[in-house]
């Protein structure tokens, strides 16, 4: 017998002495020998799956299984679809940065947060900067004054070495 899937066992790999049997259109034919069951699934020209081997008795199922894998594969891709990607874009800023400044790269975060993503706001200090940390989160307080419609601050502003970071995320409606 060909084997499709390596998730689930088929046929002859089903080493179980007794497992529970439900047919294809969901049945229960009771807890069998496996040689009995693979004989029912011979005489139906199916396939007998094993689904739970966790249960006690293990639980397997009499069905066509070129049709279980594809119809697993199309949830799967479905699942898929529904999923979004969250990306995280980063805007640096200096201590030193002018109030005008602040306002576009303000805006520019803006963009990335009504697309979804979110935004790593970060104050790079070089040399003795690092000294003036306060400024760095008066910078940081500024910015998100300017976002607080269309975000959240999902991480707080920390200094982290020579960078003061802080994680901005969209606001859900």
């Amino acid at each position: 017998m060909k084997v499709i899937s390596k998730n689930f066992l088929v046929n002859e790999e089903i080493r179980e002495k007794e497992i529970r049997v439900i047919t294809d259109d969901g049945e229960a034919l009771g807890i069998l020998s496996s040689s009995e069951a693979l004989k029912i699934a011979e005489e139906k020209e199916l396939d007998l799956v094993l689904i739970a081997p966790t249960a006690n008795p293990p639980v397997c199922k009499i069905m066509n299984f070129g049709k279980f894998v594809y119809e697993q594969s199309k949830k799967e891709k479905e699942a898929r679809k529904k999923q979004k990607v969250i990306n995280l874009k980063e805007i640096r800023l200096s201590p030193t940065i002018e109030e005008h400044d602040i306002g576009i790269k303000a805006n520019n975060a803006k963009k990335f947060l009504l697309a979804e993503d979110k935004v790593k706001v970060t104050v790079r200090f070089r040399g003795r900067e690092a000294d003036y940390s306060f400024v760095g989160k008066k910078i940081l307080a500024l910015f998100v004054s300017k976002l607080e419609d269309v975000c959240v601050v999902e991480k707080p502003a920390k200094l982290e070495g020579k960078n003061m970071t802080m994680i901005l995320a969209p606001k859900r409606a």
